[in-house]
C-alpha cells in the first residue's frame, strides 16, 4: 500500500501568512497606482476582483457550454446571459450618456471574425478554458492552462500582425445597437436565448445555486466598473499579444510590417509601460486573483496530467490558435460575446452563435486527442 505525501488539501495557509499576502496585494496595487496613477492601479484592483470571483465562484465560460452540449444543462448559460444582461443595463445608459469618455466593444461582421469565432470555440473546449479561463487556470495552478497561455499569447500577436489581410476578405461596416431602444432589443435577444435553452435544456437545469448568482452579481459590477474606470469593456485578448509585441521590440524586432501593430496608437503602447495598459493589467488581475485564491484556500497541490504526447501537442497547437482566431473574430468570450453583447455590438451575437457551433467540434475532438476518454 502506498500513502500520499501531499498535504491535505484542508490545510489553509496561517491566519499570519494571509494577512501577510494581503499586505502584498495592497503594496502592489499602490506602487501601480504611484508610478501609473491612480486609474491604473484601480483597474488592477478589478482585474484582481474578477480573477478572485471566477476562481472563488468556480464560474466561467467554457464549462457552461460544454454542459449544455454533453448534458443538456442550461443553468451556466443562462447565468452568463444574466450577467450580460445586468451590464448592458447600466452600459447602454453610461455609453449614452458619455460617448465622448466611454466605448463599447464593437466590431464588423466578417467572413474572418465568423470562421475565427467557430475555431476559438472549438480550441476552448480543447484546453477547457477561452481567454479569462486560460488566464484563471494558469493562474490557479491547471498545468494545460499555464501550457496553453504563452501560445495563446503568441497566437494572439501573430493575429493581430495579420489582421488587415483577413478583414480584406470582407466584412459589413461595424454595427451596434444604443439607446433605450437598443438596450430593449438587447434585453428581449437574451431572454430569447435563455428560453431555447430552457427548451433545450434539462428539466431542472434553470434553477441557478447561491455560487452561481454570487458569480453572476460580482462579475457584473466589477464589468460596469471596468467600463467606468477603465473608458472601455472588459476584455483579454489585446493585452496578451501586446506582451509579445514588447517582447519582439526588445530583441530586436522591427514591426512595421504590421499594419496593425505599426499604427499609432498600437504603436505608442507598445513602447509605453505595461502598467498603462488597460488589458495588462485585468489579465495580471486575472492571474493574480485566481492564483490568490487557490492559494487561500489549500496552497498549490496541482499534479502533472498524464497524457499522451499528441495531447500536449495539442494543447500547444489550441493555444496558438485560440490567440490567432480571436483576435480575427475580435474578441474572445470576454471582449466579443460577453462585452460585444452588453455594449450592443451585432458581431457579439454572431461571435456567439459561432463560437457554440465550434465548441461542439471541439468536445468531439477530446478523446481523439487523448485528452479524454472516448465517449
Amino acid at each position: 500500500m502506498t500513502t500520499s505525501t501531499a498535504a491535505p488539501l484542508s490545510s489553509g495557509p496561517s491566519a499570519v501568512s494571509r494577512g501577510g499576502v494581503i499586505l502584498c496585494v495592497a503594496l502592489i496595487v499602490l506602487v501601480v497606482a504611484l508610478l501609473a496613477g491612480p486609474r491604473y492601479g484601480a483597474i488592477l484592483l478589478i482585474g484582481l476582483g474578477f480573477g478572485l470571483t471566477l476562481e472563488g465562484f468556480r464560474f466561467g465560460f467554457t464549462g457552461p457550454w460544454r454542459r449544455m452540449i454533453l448534458e443538456r444543462d442550461a443553468s451556466g448559460l443562462i447565468a452568463q446571459f444574466i450577467c450580460i444582461a445586468i451590464v448592458a443595463v447600466a452600459a447602454f445608459p453610461l455609453l449614452a450618456a458619455n460617448g465622448a469618455e466611454l466605448k463599447g466593444a464593437h466590431a464588423p461582421i466578417g467572413i474572418a471574425m465568423i470562421g475565427g469565432a467557430f475555431l476559438f470555440g472549438a480550441a476552448m473546449q480543447i484546453v477547457l478554458g477561452c481567454g479569462s479561463g486560460t488566464l484563471v487556470n494558469a493562474g490557479s495552478g491547471n498545468v494545460i492552462g499555464a501550457v496553453a497561455l504563452p501560445f495563446f499569447a503568441i497566437g494572439s500577436f501573430a493575429g493581430a500582425y495579420h489582421l488587415t489581410w483577413w478583414t480584406d476578405l470582407g466584412s459589413l461596416p461595424v454595427l451596434a445597437m444604443s439607446g433605450t431602444r437598443g438596450l430593449l432589443i438587447t434585453l428581449a435577444g437574451l431572454a430569447a436565448l435563455a428560453v431555447l435553452a430552457l427548451m433545450f435544456g434539462t428539466k431542472g437545469s434553470h434553477r441557478l445555486p447561491a455560487r452561481i448568482w454570487g458569480a453572476v452579481l460580482v462579475l457584473a459590477v466589477l464589468a460596469i466598473l471596468h467600463l467606468v474606470v477603465a473608458g472601455q469593456p472588459w476584455g483579454v485578448v489585446y493585452g496578451l499579444g501586446l506582451w509579445v509585441a514588447k517582447g519582439v521590440v526588445a530583441a530586436g524586432g522591427d514591426l512595421s510590417g504590421s499594419t496593425f501593430w505599426a499604427a499609432p496608437a498600437n504603436a505608442a503602447q507598445v513602447e509605453a509601460s505595461l502598467l498603462t495598459d488597460v488589458t495588462s493589467l485585468t489579465n495580471l488581475g486575472l492571474i493574480g486573483g485566481a492564483a490568490l485564491m487557490t492559494w487561500w484556500r489549500a496552497g498549490f497541490f496541482s499534479a502533472l496530467p498524464r497524457l499522451p504526447v499528441r495531447a500536449w501537442v495539442a494543447v500547444v497547437i489550441a493555444g496558438l490558435m485560440l490567440g490567432y482566431t480571436s483576435r480575427l473574430a475580435f474578441g474572445c468570450n470576454i471582449g466579443a460575446f460577453f462585452s460585444g453583447i452588453g455594449t450592443g455590438s451585432l458581431h457579439g451575437w454572431v461571435w456567439f452563435v459561432a463560437a457554440f457551433a465550434g465548441s461542439w467540434l471541439g468536445i468531439r475532438l477530446r478523446p481523439m486527442l487523448g485528452l479524454e476518454a472516448r465517449r
